[in-house]
C-alpha cells in the first residue's frame, strides 16, 4: 500500500505555512496511530521476546526509512532517528503483551 504523494505548494504568508504545517502534524499523528494499530495486530504473530525485539527487522526498517529519506530529500539522520525512537516504543509496547 503507498501513500498519495503530498502535495507542496508555495505559501504567501506565515499564517498560510503555519496551517500546512498543522495540518501535516495531524496528518502524521494518524498515520503514526495506525501504525501502532498494525504493530498491536503483529504482537499476536510473534511468540516471544526475541520475535519482538528482531534486531534483523529493525535494520531492515531503518535501511529502507533512510533511502526514502534521501529519495524525497530530506535529512536520513533525522529520520533515522525519529524511526528508532517510535521502533523502541512500539517493541516496549508489544513485550507488555508478550510478557505476563
Amino acid at each position: 500500500m503507498k501513500i498519495p504523494d503530498m502535495k507542496r505548494e508555495k505559501c504567501e504568508s506565515l499564517e498560510q505555512v503555519r496551517e500546512h504545517i498543522d495540518a501535516l502534524d495531524q496528518a502524521l499523528i494518524e498515520m503514526i496511530a495506525t501504525r501502532q494499530f498494525y504493530v498491536d495486530q503483529a504482537v499476536r504473530f510473534k511468540r516471544n521476546a526475541e520475535d519482538v525485539q528482531s534486531p534483523e527487522r529493525v535494520q531492515q526498517v531503518i535501511n529502507k526509512v533512510r533511502q526514502q529519506a534521501i529519495d524525497v530529500g530530506t535529512n536520513p539522520d533525522l529520520v533515522e532517528t525519529l524511526y528508532r525512537e517510535m521502533i523502541q516504543h512500539f517493541i516496549q509496547r508489544e513485550l507488555k503483551e508478550i510478557r505476563p
